[in-house]
């Protein structure tokens, strides 16, 4: 697979051109199999550098964190102005809880605080929120929040899709579904011949089949174990701000970008 990357704009996002393929679960068919431009409508996101922000701006690691919701709000609200179909966050990773408790614990508080406020807001543009992951790592208090959460906001056809990671991991996602599959395989419930892409996307944790568009900020270019299983056939924004300073503007840049991109899936055009 030839991977390249280039340079647009002001030099603050670097693209990576994957070649690669699409399926599935909320899914979209492939964005251009005649290999034309077209829209991202499933676009990721890893949300990073809410904590440098903060270092580097003198504050406690909690104000970093609490800008970034800011942010979140920010995209939500551009992504349905785009006609964008799911926006799925990357909040927390499994690898996160190895950080300081003090860190996890704002972090808890801040997602409470989160529901409570943008929920609203969410229902008036009729965003239906997902969250997804080891969520119940979280404790029963933002267990119950999510449910509530999850509840108010499917009570009518969403515009957009907003799905959120906590406790997530891609490399879990894959072994539990593994688990799932071989438990039904030892049971007698499904064949091994029935077992394909699409049964691997039903037992994945993640409500998105297929990405369009992965952005990660925070000037870092790896995918840090979110959705490996779904980003097969990705195009990747890496931008060099910390996410607390990323914009709408930011966001819809690296949605024209994806409309310049030629995606063949292999095909010779």
């Amino acid at each position: 697979m030839a991977i390249s990357s280039s340079s647009f704009a002001d030099g603050n996002i670097a693209r990576v051109h994957a070649c690669t393929k699409m399926g599935g679960k909320n899914q979209s068919p492939p964005v251009s199999v005649s290999g034309l431009p077209s829209d991202a409508t499933h676009i990721a996101i890893i949300m990073d550098g809410n904590g440098r922000w903060a270092i580097s701006n003198s504050l406690a690691i909690s104000k970093g964190h609490s800008k970034g919701v800011e942010v979140v709000k920010e995209i939500v609200e551009e992504s349905v102005k785009q006609n964008v179909s799911s926006l799925t966050l990357y909040a927390f990773s499994s690898e996160n809880w190895s950080r300081p408790k003090s860190e996890i614990d704002a972090i808890k508080k801040l997602v409470v605080k989160a529901i409570n406020e943008q929920v609203p807001d969410l229902k008036k543009q009729k965003v239906k929120l997902k969250f997804f992951g080891e969520i119940e790592d979280f404790g029963s208090k933002i267990l119950s929040k999510i449910d509530e959460a999850e509840t108010a906001t499917s009570e009518y056809e969403s515009v957009l899709n907003l799905n959120v990671a906590l406790g997530y991991g891609g490399r879990q996602d894959i072994v539990n579904l593994t688990k799932k599959i071989s438990s039904k395989v030892k049971d007698g419930l499904i064949t091994l011949e029935q077992i394909d892409e699409k049964m691997i996307s039903e037992f994945s944790a993640s409500p998105i089949e297929n990405i369009d568009l992965l952005i990660r900020t925070g000037g870092d270019k790896r995918i840090s174990n979110f959705l490996l299983y779904q980003i097969a056939y990705t195009e990747i924004s890496f931008v060099n701000k910390y996410w607390p300073d990323f914009t709408k503007e930011d966001f819809v840049e690296c949605l024209d970008n994806f409309k310049t991109v030629s995606r063949r899936f292999g095909k010779r055009i």
